[in-house]
């Protein structure tokens, strides 16, 4: 994985901007995509050459105005304004930091447990499913393993079925997993994770190279799964204060409606099956 990171968000961001959006007129035959980097210099009023040598790599540490006068400049909206100020070391509050390790609180996973009749699951900022209770098994079942939403969505034949809308989720998935690299840009697990999506995966490419970020807030989920058919659902992701890097992602249905009765089901299918197993803590 391409080490400078800044760089490549400038480039992508500034690629995916035409001439038009931002007032200005288009002159002459472009080679690339989007705006020219003069022109983004200009909208921002910095030096031609200094915002090369951001893109390039050879300045990683704008100050927070240019930062500022950038994010401006490329239409960034409120995530990936703060994505650009981890990238450059200058996000107030928020230090890059590892990843915290892959254990989850027994008083966490008791919160879990107490949510009979709906999905939980504790997540780390790659995506890597870390504990879940057990109507989150039961959603996930078509997933084997179902250990990390990037390469579930991406790299599991169940992927493509399980997401009624495919594009959407592989685009969100990208852009949670893109938000990873202003955190801790130079962990390993991630390193290794967006390689092998990568060279595994052509859609995941092209969706990486986008350099889109957003983190995983509140949205509506449509599956379908094997044992109960179509399922809408409402996530609410809370991140876990005690343990920096994790979140708390939890599933809902109107209550009374199709998907309520759907849960229910897969609930009571997914106990059936696993009665006489007791069921390991992950």
């Amino acid at each position: 994985m391409d080490d400078n990171h800044l760089g490549g968000f400038l480039r992508a961001r500034r690629a995916g901007l035409q001439p038009e959006e931002v007032g200005m007129a288009s002159h002459g035959t472009r080679r690339v995509a989007g705006l020219r980097r003069e022109e983004v210099a200009v909208l921002a009023g910095v030096n031609t050459d200094y915002y090369t040598r951001l893109e390039q790599g050879r300045e990683r540490h704008p100050s927070p105005q240019v930062l500022d006068a950038l994010s401006r400049a490329l239409r960034l909206d409120v995530e990936a304004r703060a994505h650009l100020y981890r990238l450059a070391g200058a996000a107030q509050g928020d230090r890059p930091c590892a990843y915290v390790a892959g254990q989850v609180s027994l008083a966490l996973r008791r919160l879990m447990d107490g949510y009979p009749n709906t999905p939980a699951y504790v997540m780390n900022r790659t995506l890597d499913i870390l504990a879940t209770n057990a109507l989150a098994d039961a959603l996930y079942a078509p997933f084997d393993p179902a250990d990390n939403l990037a390469r579930m969505t991406f790299l599991d034949p169940a992927g493509r079925s399980f997401y009624t809308d495919w594009d959407r989720a592989a685009q969100a998935t990208v852009a949670n997993l893109r938000q990873a690299t202003g955190f801790a840009p130079n962990d390993p697990r991630l390193a290794e994770l967006v390689r092998t999506l990568t060279d595994q995966s052509a859609d995941f490419a092209r969706l990486w190279n986008a350099h889109t970020v957003r983190g995983k807030t509140r949205d509506a989920k449509r599956f379908l799964h094997p044992d109960v058919g179509p399922l809408t659902l409402t996530y609410q992701a809370f991140d876990v204060r005690d343990a920096p890097g994790q979140q708390l992602v939890i599933y809902h249905a109107e209550p009374g409606g199709a998907g309520a009765q759907a849960l229910d089901l897969l609930g009571s299918i997914h106990a059936t099956r696993h009665r006489a197993e007791p069921r390991p803590h992950r």
